[in-house]
């Protein structure tokens, strides 16, 4: 790297490239992807910043590398290589610009995961969350509560948690049961996969229930910055996605009606707090509503391409990610479809 003066690109401060990064990135990116990589390198920045590593240009390889080795000890192989990925990308346009070493970015080791790696088995499963919505359904006080109306979105349509997020009051069809996703880029409620991702989606009579019962009893009656009016709402306007996340970890906690397989008392338990929330081990992420989301669909006989449709996912994106039926799960499928027809025929034949 050519020498320069105190003002050249190698002394830009790590956080402010980070910044500089994203923002070319935004141009084309979806928000949710570029705020996956935000969370990522601000993982960097934090340890960076306890290095002593305080400008771009002060990165080397061995830096990286014992980034690598931390980071390893401390996540899943799946997400340490997301980690890595976004880091690598990140390091490549440091190069472009000329603000580190030539080819650092070859120094990024990113593991070669397989797929059964990748494919993270942990999901809410139907066992887990049938009983959680009869609960929320049938307890008096917390029926309709933002937790619950969030829960019946998150299991009956299986929606990513920005399309979750972005549903306005107008887009909730309750009388006709239905739910319009639709693609707000321009007020901060842009789709994963933007206008290919726009979508009406069916929802039972009781989940319509639920949430008409949410806007009468529990929703504030605000307005996000933009003017619009979410469906789902904190005391300041549209929650934030980290907002979800806590009501997720918060409503999906077994104890809430039967006894803690953790051998906690709920009374006393920390993880049922608020900001504690997400420690709790049976609690669930919005990703893992939406993975037993989509594998129940599967499991109660929704066609692929139809849950496909329903959740804005490709059938081979499904069958990697998504669909996790055990190998007692399949037969089980397989015995409703296929084995009583044969004995169906078997008997007409008699």
């Amino acid at each position: 790297m050519s020498e320069r003066g105190s003002d050249g690109p190698e002394s830009l401060p790590v956080r402010d490239a980070v910044a500089r990064y994203l923002q070319r990135r935004r141009a084309d990116a979806t928000e949710s992807s570029v705020y996956s990589w935000e969370y990522r390198l601000k993982l960097f920045i934090e340890w960076c910043e306890g290095a002593g590593i305080e400008e771009v240009g002060q990165l080397r390889a061995l830096d990286l590398d014992e980034y690598y080795d931390i980071r390893s000890g401390a996540v899943q192989p799946s997400t340490l290589e997301g980690e890595m990925w976004t880091l690598k990308k990140f390091v490549e346009y440091l190069d472009q610009i000329d603000a580190v070493e030539d080819d650092l970015h070859e120094s990024v080791r990113v593991p070669n995961v397989d797929a059964d790696a990748r494919s993270n088995d942990e999901r809410l499963d139907e066992s887990a969350a049938l009983p959680l919505l009869r609960y929320f359904r049938a307890d008096e006080v917390r029926r309709a509560t933002r937790e619950h109306a969030f829960l019946e979105i998150a299991w009956y349509t299986g929606a990513r948690i920005g399309g979750t997020r972005g549903l306005d009051l107008r887009d909730a069809n309750l009388e006709e049961q239905f739910l319009e996703f639709t693609h707000r880029p321009e007020t901060d409620t842009g789709l994963k996969n933007k206008r290919a991702g726009q979508r009406p989606v069916a929802i039972p009579a009781e989940t319509a229930d639920v949430l008409a019962e949410y806007k009468r009893r529990h929703r504030h009656g605000v307005h996000d910055e933009n003017g619009r009016a979410p469906l789902l709402t904190s005391t300041q306007g549209r929650p934030a996605k980290t907002t979800l996340r806590v009501w997720s970890y918060l409503a999906t906690q077994p104890c809430l009606h039967s006894t803690c397989p953790h051998g906690r008392e709920r009374e006393t338990c920390e993880y049922t707090e608020r900001g504690q929330a997400s420690k709790c081990p049976s609690s669930r992420s919005p990703h893992k509503i939406r993975t037993g989301s989509i594998t129940w669909q599967l499991n109660i006989g929704i066609p692929p391409e139809v849950v496909a449709e329903r959740v804005n996912a490709s059938i081979a994106v499904i069958e990697e990610h998504y669909d996790k039926e055990s190998p007692q799960e399949r037969m089980e499928k397989r015995r409703r479809q296929y084995i009583e027809t044969m004995e169906a025929a078997f008997n007409d034949s008699e």
